[in-house]
């Protein structure tokens, strides 16, 4: 039998204790109910509390997932690939991925490449999915079964080098070119989150979830039959209108309802 998801909404964090020490853990107001193991435990739709509750101002809030693949859909939203010299409407998603080591946390550092790399680092704040349970050729009527919970994504990007390149690669891998979290947030319907995204304040991205041109579900599907996709993977699903280039001591933010903020400093 194949592991049964959590059905009603609860907040998911990943930290770090004062001895250096992992967990996940459940939020409930100021506290963190500290799991006996990862999200895949869940006995009778509940998570396993070990009894240990810890203040969540004391602990290191890190990336939500440690995934084994965080997967990329460009171009799902219209007025985003227009603006950014992509294709509209496609029938099929512009596939890539990101490696690992381009995560950071919720208040983690972006660090911009030196500018003989890249002159044009832009924000794209997006609803990204974590994968539940392990899926290969998942039926779209399906896909949502798969997912475990929501977080927020900031698909930062190197313009101009992914306007130039064959492929995406190095325009998108950069380290710290990832910020994820803060949290996962069960039981909420991943079609229709409004996304907004500001800069220094002011609203840059303005967007919902019901704006994509390909559906959540299809996105699910379609990857899965190219790819397995494993427990905490990732799947970023797309950015709304409205990316700009982000320079050293900006502050961007990507807010998500029924989620949170994702904040990162630029440096």
């Amino acid at each position: 039998m194949g592991l049964q998801l959590l059905q009603r909404t609860q907040t998911i964090v990943r930290f770090q204790n004062r001895n250096g020490r992992i967990y996940y853990g459940i939020v409930e107001d100021d506290e963190i109910l500290q799991m006996t193991s990862s999200f895949t435990e869940i006995v009778d739709n509940e998570l396993q509390f070990d009894g240990v509750k810890v203040k969540y101002d004391d602990v290191k809030i890190l990336e939500p997932v440690n995934p084994s693949k965080v997967i990329n859909f460009g171009w799902t939203y219209a007025a985003h690939a227009k603006e950014t010299g992509g294709k509209a409407n496609l029938k099929e998603p512009f596939l890539f991925l990101k490696p690992k080591t381009s995560l950071i946390p919720d208040r983690g550092e972006i660090i911009l490449p030196p500018s003989h790399l890249t002159q044009q680092v832009e924000m794209e704040g997006e609803v990204a999915l974590v994968i539940g349970k392990r899926g290969k050729n998942i039926k779209e009527e399906e896909a949502l079964d798969y997912v475990f919970g929501c977080t927020i994504f900031n698909d930062v990007t190197a313009r101009d080098l992914t306007k130039k390149d064959p492929q995406f690669t190095r325009g998108k891998g950069f380290d710290t070119f990832g910020p994820l979290g803060p949290c996962i947030v069960t039981g909420i319907d991943p079609t229709n989150l409004n996304i907004v995204t500001t800069l220094n304040g002011k609203v840059v991205q303005d967007g919902n979830t019901n704006q994509m041109s390909l559906s959540i579900p299809f996105l699910i599907s379609w990857v899965s039959q190219i790819m397995t996709l494993e427990p905490g993977d990732i799947l970023a699903t797309g950015s709304p209108a409205g990316s700009c280039p982000m320079k050293s001591g900006d502050i961007v933010s990507v807010e998500v309802e029924k989620i949170g903020k994702l904040s990162n400093y630029v440096m």
